[in-house]
């Protein structure tokens, strides 16, 4: 299966655009360790270069270099900060609204689970969606398919959340028209 998630950085760059319009400078937070850092990276780069913005990329591996990338962030006066997907940063949730919140930076995650808890935006893959495929392919295998002829299937379903008391505290104004395309809105 593949869930997207490395080449969704241009539209989730799209999507804090809308909320930040005034933001040039973009921080990117990623786990070196991933396999698929360099892809976030790229996708990101890419469509930075064509919205004529500057992309800062802050590497943390654990959580104490989540505190050293955010006062990295600081030091470097990024306006609004793209967090790549890695199970570190959906582990360090907590720790990942609480620092953006400190610093007001509006902060977009690629998991619904983090504007949950206070996140402000969330964009990526509805994850329950891709478990019931998941364990539709479990079945065709328990039934004596090989995996080899089974064909690789993509993520079709997509979340976008919005945090509409994070926003409020962070003095960011949601567009009705990104509201309108949310599939959830925390009140």
């Amino acid at each position: 299966m593949s869930l997207f998630n490395a080449v969704l950085g241009s539209k989730r760059l799209g999507l804090l655009r809308e909320l930040v319009p005034q933001a040039t400078a973009i921080a990117l937070m990623v786990n070196p360790r991933n396999p698929t850092t360099e892809d976030q990276v790229r996708d990101l780069e890419a469509a930075a270069l064509t919205a004529g913005l500057r992309i800062q990329v802050f590497n943390a591996a654990d959580a104490n270099e989540i505190d050293i990338a955010f006062a990295a962030m600081r030091e470097h006066r990024v306006d609004a900060l793209v967090v790549g997907g890695d199970p570190l940063f959906l582990n360090e949730r907590d720790r990942l609204t609480v620092l953006p919140a400190r610093d007001r930076l509006p902060t977009i995650y690629n998991q619904r689970e983090i504007p949950a808890v206070g996140g402000l935006i969330s964009y990526g893959v509805h994850f329950p969606e891709n478990y019931r495929q998941a364990g539709i392919y479990v079945g065709h295998i328990l039934k004596g398919e090989k995996a080899a002829d089974l064909p690789v299937v993509q993520s079709t379903k997509f979340e976008l959340v919005i945090n509409l008391k994070t926003a409020k505290a962070l003095g960011v104004e949601i567009p009705a028209t990104l509201l309108a395309r949310a599939d959830e809105v925390i009140e």
